[in-house]
């Protein structure tokens, strides 16, 4: 299947505007050939050591056979359930290969305490711990999320007297802490190529290992991307990452920066969440970006059309549903989905160029981190909330959010908050398997906001559109969403539990939001959260 993209009405003049600069720039062999230079002095030295994706195919090819052994190595030994600790494209990259493909992968990118319980226990139709292997995944090596998983799992194994080194693979970048520790410790270790940025990385060892042993095809997928290594490379105005790049970034300064993706007949699923952390923590810096939000066929965005908001659609067929739905002023996409991660991934590049920022570093997502280490380092008793509604627990940034008393009145104050171009930013730090309709509130809020809505599972987004929040314009309000739970589990080794983590977590990018960035925050604690979840739908109306 080969990738296509069509576009009309306004996006299609900001196109016809923008390719004559990029194909006469020469960016798409430039970035083949690994320019460094392509974003600017300033961005020259991280882009030198960041442009390895583009080669991804050719490196990670070999590693084909040697994962496949080894899933047949423990497919013989009745290990057939596949856990995958790790944090944003580590991620999310495997959860849509294995959600296309559709093989059965867990993913455990949460410290809810509930969800970590969960992927330890397993269930009667895949099994428990003893069929299961954990990949865990983490670039540096010093993640605290897949740190705590995997001293989790390796008392849960010890625990059935199962030797962890039989269990647990390890993908990381050569010389970090985790490879140095998984490899003293027996562990089966791939290297990924250390020149790919996570975010980058679908199509190396992270994307790979556990996409392959959970039974993907993976020789498939990277066939397919294969397939679209020539187009992207050239400079000519039919290259769909041109395209795509300039229907996402152009328009200069009267741009649309924000970007609706809508899968609609697609038959890839969950690509719009990858692409969401790739495009926001690409181009979320110095004050600018491109802020994905995630939409439904029938979310009210593509009702109320704000005049900032550019439409994606992904189909299974552009050139056929353009002729016969056209949907005009948006951008049909198709194409296989090793494709797909081809072509983003080059159009995200260019956008970095068009939006003037580097589109491979990262620089305000240790801010989150950081205070979430205070936190958990001096244990400070809870913030008393402003006050107590039907049993939420409501804490904002600024008490005239609060003045009115009500769940309702403090949401409603919030929304007065949001800039004509603006957007509100829900993140819900719970437990998503037990109360996984609490993603429906985004429908609602974007209805009653009036603007752009995006929801994240904490603290997953803190790994993508986290660095957007802080780094990008400061137009963004934000409602956090906690819970309390007797549901807590000890991280081996470690003076915290996986409920503090969390916890910590959330206080501590709500307080860089607020404090450190000005940003209105709202977090609404439920203290008995399937019963309260329906009460904040109705407030949200």
């Amino acid at each position: 299947m080969s990738f296509a993209v069509k576009v009309t009405g306004h996006v299609k003049s900001v196109v016809d505007a923008e390719l004559p600069v990029l194909t006469g720039s020469l960016i798409a062999s430039g970035i083949t050939a690994g320019d460094a230079s392509l974003w600017g002095a300033a961005a020259e030295d991280e882009a030198s050591r960041r442009l390895g994706w583009v080669r991804a195919v050719s490196v990670s090819r070999p590693l084909v056979p040697e994962i496949t052994a080894l899933r047949d190595e423990l497919v013989a030994q009745g290990v057939t359930r596949v856990v995958l600790a790790g944090m944003g494209g580590s991620s999310l990259a495997p959860e849509v290969i294995a959600q296309t493909a559709g093989v059965p992968l867990v993913i455990l990118d949460s410290t809810a305490p509930g969800q970590v319980l969960a992927a330890l226990d397993g269930d009667a139709e895949s099994g428990g711990l003893d069929k299961t292997v954990l990949v865990v995944s983490s670039k540096s090596g010093a993640t605290i999320e897949t740190d705590s998983a995997k001293r989790a799992f390796e008392a849960a194994y010890r625990d059935l007297g199962i030797d962890p080194a039989d269990r647990i693979v390890v993908v990381t970048d050569p010389g970090s802490p985790l490879e140095e520790s998984a490899r003293a410790d027996g562990y089966r270790v791939f290297t990924a190529d250390p020149t790919v940025g996570g975010r980058y990385s679908a199509l190396t060892a992270f994307g790979l290992v556990p996409a392959g042993l959970a039974g993907v095809d993976i020789d498939d997928l990277l066939d397919e991307a294969d397939a679209t290594l020539l187009e992207v490379a050239i400079d000519s105005p039919e290259n769909p990452a041109l395209v795509l790049a300039a229907a996402i970034a152009g328009g200069g300064p009267n741009r649309r920066d924000k970007l609706g993706l809508v899968t609609d007949g697609s038959h890839i699923r969950g690509l719009p969440d990858w692409i969401e952390q790739l495009v926001a923590e690409s181009t979320g810096k110095n004050g600018t970006g491109i802020l994905p939000v995630v939409l439904l066929p029938v979310s009210p965005e593509l009702e109320t059309k704000p005049d900032d908001l550019q439409v994606v659609r992904f189909v299974d067929d552009a050139d056929a549903f353009h002729l016969f739905e056209r949907h005009t002023g948006e951008v049909l996409v198709s194409g296989s989905l090793g494709a797909q991660f081809v072509v983003w991934e080059y159009a995200t590049a260019i956008a970095g160029r068009l939006l003037g920022i580097d589109p491979f570093d990262q620089p305000d997502v240790e801010s989150a981190k950081a205070a979430t280490r205070g936190l958990l380092e001096a244990q400070p008793a809870p913030t008393a909330p402003a006050f107590v509604a039907d049993g939420v627990e409501v804490r904002v940034s600024d008490p005239a959010l609060a003045a009115d008393g009500t769940v309702a009145g403090v949401l409603a104050a919030l929304w007065a908050r949001v800039p004509a171009d603006g957007y509100v930013g829900i993140q819900a730090y719970v437990n998503r398997l037990e109360i996984a309709q609490l993603a429906g509130l985004r429908e609602l809020v974007a209805a009653d906001s009036g603007r752009p809505t995006t929801f994240g599972w904490g603290p997953r987004f803190l790994h993508s559109t986290g660095q957007y929040h802080k780094g990008g314009p400061a137009t963004g309000v934000f409602l956090q969403i906690t819970e309390r739970t007797d549901v807590d589990l000890e991280i081996p080794g470690r003076p915290f539990t996986f409920g503090q983590l969390i916890q910590a977590q959330a206080a501590g990018d709500a307080s860089v939001l607020a404090e450190a960035h000005g940003r209105p925050v709202v977090t609404l604690t439920l203290t008995d959260p399937q019963v309260e979840v329906l009460s904040l739908f109705e407030a949200a109306q």
